[in-house]
């Protein structure tokens, strides 16, 4: 079954490259519980089939970098990108972007949290295994505000202007 609006994030557990070391947060990737990365806060999700994809590099991960400034002027605290790789494979994908203090890009490595959601789409029989399907999403507190999930291979309603035109 898939999420829906009003509906709370189910509880999980995401994992970061984190490229500085600071205090509670070690250099590589680092384990956060979805209840307490969402607690209190105002976050616009985009989540998407693969890092280094054509589609999801040249045109998702710009947008939400390009319109950053605007999410924050209406109140979004943090910008997250998701997919279903690891969290080293994120982190190099976030560098090539300059995602890097923009955008968190947030690995769901083994689609745990995409299948919670309901999103999980099956691309085994073109080798790439269980992947998301491409979505936006609006939370706040972990409560599902807007939600925008895409038909398959199309790139119309989870960009970063449809989203921020629902703000």
């Amino acid at each position: 079954m898939t999420i829906k609006i009003g509906e709370s994030l189910p509880e999980g557990t995401l994992t970061e490259f984190i490229e500085t070391e600071t205090e509670g947060c070690s250099l590589g990737p680092n384990a956060f519980k979805v209840s307490e990365l969402v607690k209190g806060k105002k976050i616009a999700l985009f989540a998407l089939p693969g890092a280094f994809t054509p589609t999801c590099s040249a045109k998702h991960v710009p947008g939400y970098i390009a319109l950053a400034d605007q999410f924050k002027a209406k109140g979004v605290d943090e910008i997250w990108c998701l997919s279903v790789n690891d969290a080293f494979v994120m982190g190099a994908w976030g560098r090539e972007q300059k995602a890097t203090g923009v955008v968190r890009m947030l690995a769901d490595g083994s689609a745990a949290l995409t299948k919670e959601l309901g999103m999980e789409f099956d691309l085994t029989a073109k080798g790439m295994g269980i992947r998301s399907q491409r979505y936006s999403m609006l939370l706040e507190d972990g409560v599902v505000k807007q939600l925008n999930l895409e038909a398959p291979g199309k790139f119309e309603v989870s960009n970063a202007e449809t989203l921020l035109g629902q703000l």
